[in-house]
């Protein structure tokens, strides 16, 4: 896919082998792929496809074996723990299916622990506002739905202001329409903020609502769409 802008991600033949003793895992075999500023990418395909591979190398959490990967002028295949621990903390947001809130926190507690550790965070409030929680300022996770602790975990990421947000099944353990709901404070955060987001799923509705859809299988890229016309999530079917 070709684009006039530069990319703010630059992946070129990336792999990923895994070992564990005698026996290696593929999960990664020569990816290539750019993203742009702004966009809304989501990452297609069954379990085992190298989907969060992928979104771990994009995030830092992990390196390539082999390949380049950069984020601007960031070396994301660098083996240098303290500058990938730097662009996590300061350029990264991550929302995974489960929502690891510490629950004897409450959730502004919660999302104010990331704010302490960013440059030029949100107040927690204005953070929680946002995902539309301005009223359950002050509940555990306990009192919370788990749509509503999904949208803590939201906050809790977007609270650091990050250039990238990075959402691995972020509607996995959720019903249809408390998914949608999710997937909406997504949608809004990406428009609103213009935060270069990258959502994992293998539910192939949710595809409809991203600028364009990457599709892997067998750690491949096997085929890229752009949409043309984008659904809200509250017209996906599940």
């Amino acid at each position: 896919m070709s684009d006039a802008r530069p990319p703010v991600f630059r992946a070129r033949g990336i792999e990923k082998v895994y070992r564990m003793g005698e026996v290696e895992v593929r999960a990664l075999r020569g990816v290539d792929v750019d993203l742009y500023e702004g966009e809304l990418v989501v990452l297609l395909g069954p379990s085992g496809s190298g989907k969060s591979t992928l979104l771990n190398i994009l995030g830092g959490l992990d390196a390539p074996s082999a390949g380049t990967v950069s984020w601007r002028d960031h070396d994301l295949a660098t083996r240098d723990d303290r500058l990938l621990t730097r662009y996590r903390r300061d350029h990264v947001g991550f929302v995974f299916q489960f929502y690891n809130l510490v629950p004897s926190l409450t959730a502004r507690e919660n999302v104010a622990l990331a704010a302490e550790i960013s440059e030029h965070p949100l107040r927690p409030e204005e953070a929680l506002e946002r995902v539309g929680l301005g009223d359950r300022l002050d509940h555990f996770p306990a009192q919370l739905s788990g749509g509503e602790q999904q949208r803590v975990a939201i906050a809790r990421a977007v609270v650091k202001r990050p250039d990238v947000l990075l959402c691995d099944e972020p509607t996995g353990a959720l019903d249809a329409a408390t998914g949608r709901l999710v997937l909406e404070v997504l949608d809004r955060v990406n428009r609103e903020v213009g935060t270069t987001t990258v959502l994992i799923t293998h539910n192939a509705s949710i595809a409809d609502m991203a600028d364009r859809v990457i599709a892997l299988s067998d750690g491949r890229i096997v085929r890229e769409r752009v949409n043309a016309t984008k659904k809200r999530p509250a017209e996906l079917s599940w």
